[in-house]
């Protein structure tokens, strides 16, 4: 019994070590940049589906939320909620637009370097377009099925409320599929997208929350 437990155990941590992460090597850091880069400078627009998972350690169940995500470069951005409940968030023409339930408010961040920092760094997490050495310490990853750059925020703007942010890029895709936003705290925000579509069309109305 002790040798078939013995076994087992092997064979478990055998197949977690398989899944592991594993660094990149140069040559492999050199060629997955150049990819995303090139192909992402090619995305005006992009719409995608997303479930939305916020982890805090007072909780013993992740919050669920899904909804839209439109994207149009260079800096216009709509969050849509569907559920649990209708909240969307829209950054169009140096200004936060925010819909909860009905409730408008807007938030003009012209002259806030913070926001506007926020702002690039949502628009590139997602368009996979962020791999800036003066703003972060990156380092790269890969395991079975995926490519894993790991960005650790040089501003204190940014690290105060941001300590890492971990971008998984599927096998074959250009494109962000999962986006982990770690607060300070080690809460973190889990952002899953699906059904991508780039370079589509879209006007000013379709920013409208």
């Amino acid at each position: 019994m002790k040798k078939v437990l013995s076994t087992l155990f092997l064979l478990v941590m055998t197949t977690v070590s398989l899944a592991q992460e594993k660094a990149m090597s140069q040559a492999e850091i050199a060629s997955f940049k150049k990819e995303v880069v090139s192909k992402t400078k090619e995305i005006t627009s992009l719409s995608t589906d997303f479930t939305q998972y916020k982890h805090m350690s007072f909780m013993s169940k992740d919050i669920e939320s899904k909804g839209e995500m439109l994207l149009q470069v260079p800096n216009k951005l709509l969050w849509k909620y569907s559920t649990p409940f209708e909240y969307s968030i829209a950054f169009k023409d140096n200004k936060i637009s925010i819909n909860d339930q009905g409730k408008k408010n807007k938030v003009d961040i012209g002259n806030n370097k913070k926001f506007a920092k926020i702002n690039n760094l949502i628009v590139g997490s997602i368009s996979g377009n962020m791999f800036d050495e003066k703003e972060f310490s990156i380092t790269y990853f890969k395991d079975n099925k995926r490519s894993i750059a790991k960005l650790i925020p040089l501003s204190k703007d940014i690290s105060q409320y941001i300590s890492q942010i971990v971008l998984y890029f599927d096998e074959g895709q250009s494109t962000v599929s999962e986006v982990k936003l770690v607060e300070p705290s080690e809460d973190y925000t889990r952002i899953v997208f699906k059904n991508k579509k780039t370079n589509i069309k879209l006007n000013d109305s379709s920013f409208i929350n």
